[in-house]
């Protein structure tokens, strides 16, 4: 997958484009991309995705807190898996945020080859967000190429949205947040020096510190996969405040693999969520504690068999 940063006055070979912020890149997002990439198939041309970066949020409102389902570097891997050949990335700024509709067709998706573009029921686009997509086909019908707009996906009488997904996350709902994207969700972050007490009760961990604009699910204990040195791992994650040890309120996470013997340190950890094992809790001792986590040892593995097994 190439990826390109969009210079003035450059042009670029025809292509179908594929509009949207694609958060989680959850099924509704994957019936919009498959779309996509027929039409290009049917076309004889490549596929592309326009990203704004940064999140536009991210210079609109500087103080809102993102909680993005996945990080830029993740949600361009997920793209390239599902098909798409070509990223262009668009600058955002606050010029851009006041570009009118139609100028957003003529500087940007003009300039960039676009033939036929494909975007979400719900897509807005332009200054304040004034464009939608009955107008994006009225301005295609000017100035020379085809839209697809693809219609709601639901699971039931649920919208696929990745709001959806983000109460799922933060009400501990993971599988019904997997549901949704089509895959379990992520943590990722960089794994850090901690305190390495679960080294002393024999779980030892690796802390992981996840960018602030992604979203942390919520507080507990969960069972979860990841894969290292090209081998996948099981094993079960913390998130929360440590009540046992800590009386200050630092949120940690931190993740105790079943089989993994090696230094993390400073590497890019993901690691997949698979289940929500129990809620965060205040243990007596530590004879209690090294009890419960022989429990969750237990539990999780029998989890991640079932899924492995599947």
């Amino acid at each position: 997958m190439k990826i390109y940063n969009i210079e003035p006055g450059e042009s670029y070979k025809p292509t179908v484009v594929a509009l949207g912020n694609f958060d989680g890149v959850h099924l509704g997002h994957q019936k919009l991309l498959k779309c996509g990439l027929e039409k290009a198939q049917e076309l004889g041309v490549d596929f592309s995705v326009l990203l704004f970066y940064p999140h536009p949020l991210k210079i609109l409102h500087p103080d809102k807190k993102l909680n993005l389902l996945t990080g830029h570097e993740e949600r361009l891997r997920i793209l390239e898996n599902l098909g798409v050949e070509k990223v262009y990335l668009v600058p955002f700024t606050r010029r851009l945020a006041d570009t009118s509709p139609e100028d957003f067709v003529k500087n940007i998706l003009l300039p960039i080859g676009a033939v036929h573009v494909v975007v979400g029921f719900n897509y807005s686009f332009g200054s304040q967000g004034k464009g939608d997509p009955e107008l994006l086909k009225k301005l295609a019908e000017k100035y020379g190429f085809q839209v697809s707009v693809i219609n709601a996906q639901r699971i039931g009488n649920k919208i696929i949205s990745s709001s959806e997904i983000r109460k799922y996350l933060l009400d501990g709902e993971i599988g019904l947040a997997a549901e949704m994207m089509g895959r379990f969700p992520t943590i990722s972050g960089k794994v850090i020096h901690g305190d390495e007490r679960g080294r002393t009760l024999g779980f030892p961990t690796a802390n992981i510190m996840v960018d602030e604009d992604l979203l942390v699910p919520q507080n507990g204990v969960y069972a979860v996969v990841s894969e290292i040195n090209g081998q996948k791992y099981g094993g079960m994650l913390n998130i929360g405040l440590r009540p046992t040890f800590k009386k200050e309120a630092i949120r940690t996470i931190e993740v105790h693999f079943f089989d993994f013997q090696g230094d993390l340190y400073d590497r890019e950890l993901t690691v997949s969520l698979i289940s929500k094992l129990r809620s965060e809790k205040k243990f007596r001792g530590r004879e209690e504690i090294i009890a419960q986590l022989h429990k969750d040892k237990q539990l999780a593995l029998s989890i991640i068999e079932k899924i492995n097994c599947s």
